[in-house]
């Protein structure tokens, strides 16, 4: 019984650190991952249909939680629609549904570019039933984007990243800081939206207050026990449950397979503050904060379109992050909009725009807010669900 107890503690505490250190990205932990889950960084194979194409490279686009929430309708001849799939939402972490149209807009601009990529100019209009409500839980079937498409794209520089652009969820090199002149051309080389500013930091003199914020953040992410459910509930152990999902959190360690064939691997409740399971995961939110070598950050105001607008302004800067050779991984944990996080909120507002709380509807919103630093070995590719599950026709 004594064993059966041990087993259990340290599989929860190998979830609990797998799953506290992608909480809000694209979720992926260890290699070796079923081939079937990664054929979409292969690109379109196969597909000969323009519209089709573009989707096959849209759907690598960097999304909250691995959720690929995108719905694409395609009956209508020259013209993509596209929704949200209303099972893949973050009703506890992100109430308002700002995260998921942030995904909206890194698909909407890897779509674009895949469609000038052949020769296709598209006309994106944003919500063209009106917008989504305020809040998740009335989001109804209207359409995110309408995008008709006319001939005339020109092939963009950075869409020869597409395929290569993965997100880092392991700890950076402290040795090698960051250079001001590289920070200058990551944040030159994606001019943002007349409503947007990009910025960021390597100042070692800033550094360590905005490591303590994602610290301190992701503590109130895993110590409130129903937005780290939603996080457990999306996590996938092993080759099988991988291969079936294709989304979410992907955990393939050999320990977390083993413990979960003897039926052990526990995924009822958060872990416990104290228990062992608590302090690994402790301990990889502690690593991915303490090893950031500088921040960069999307801000601007909070509409709907705006939110649109950052994921696409927000993927490009990930391309060039790429082009450039550093990682670039979001710590959005202190710009989730649940209750007890707003503390933090209002804190990473101060330190990014230096304005002390209270702030008022008119100020901007700190929208994407990420770590940068060099990677130590490669970075894995994040599973990804057939194009099939995506387009309706």
């Amino acid at each position: 019984m004594q064993r059966r107890k041990f087993i259990r503690l340290a599989g929860g505490g190998t979830l609990a650190a797998a799953t506290a250190g992608t909480l809000a990205a694209c979720g992926a932990v260890d290699a070796g991952f079923p081939p079937e889950v990664l054929e979409a960084w292969k690109g379109p194979v196969g597909e000969t249909d323009a519209r089709r194409r573009a989707v096959a490279y849209a759907i690598t686009a960097p999304n909250s939680h691995n959720l690929q929430p995108w719905l694409v309708d395609l009956r209508e001849e020259g013209a993509i629609t596209l929704r949200t799939d209303p099972t893949r939402v973050l009703p506890q972490t992100d109430p308002w549904g700002r995260q998921i149209l942030i995904g909206h807009g890194t698909f909407i601009e890897l779509l674009v570019m895949a469609l000038a990529q052949q020769g296709l100019a598209s006309q994106v209009q944003l919500w063209p039933q009106g917008e989504l409500p305020a809040a998740l839980k009335d989001w109804d079937n209207r359409p995110v984007a309408r995008i008709t498409l006319a001939p005339g794209g020109q092939p963009d520089p950075l869409f020869a990243q597409v395929l290569l652009r993965h997100t880092p969820k392991t700890d950076f090199d402290t040795t090698r800081p960051v250079a001001p002149a590289l920070l200058a051309q990551l944040l030159g080389s994606t001019p943002a939206a007349a409503s947007l500013q990009v910025g960021g930091t390597v100042d070692a003199g800033q550094l360590p207050a905005l490591r303590t914020l994602c610290w301190e953040s992701a503590r109130v992410e895993l110590l409130t026990p129903r937005t780290m459910m939603e996080s457990i509930q999306l996590t996938r152990v092993g080759p099988s449950e991988i291969l079936q999902h294709r989304d979410g959190i992907s955990i393939n360690s050999p320990f977390v397979r083993a413990v979960s064939a003897l039926g052990l691997f526990d995924r009822s409740a958060p872990p416990a503050e104290g228990s062992a399971a608590y302090k690994n995961a402790m301990a990889r939110f502690e690593g991915h904060s303490r090893t950031a070598m500088g921040f960069v950050w999307i801000t601007g105001p909070n509409t709907r379109t705006d939110q649109i607008r950052t994921g696409r302004l927000y993927v490009r800067q990930q391309l060039q992050a790429t082009a450039l050779g550093v990682g670039m991984h979001p710590m959005s944990q202190a710009v989730q909009e649940f209750a007890e996080m707003a503390p933090h909120y209002e804190r990473v507002h101060q330190l990014v725009l230096g304005k002390p709380a209270p702030r008022t509807p008119q100020d901007a919103t700190v929208q994407m807010f990420c770590r940068i630093g060099y990677v130590q070995g490669d970075v894995p590719a994040t599973p990804r669900r057939p194009l099939t599950a995506f387009v309706r026709v």
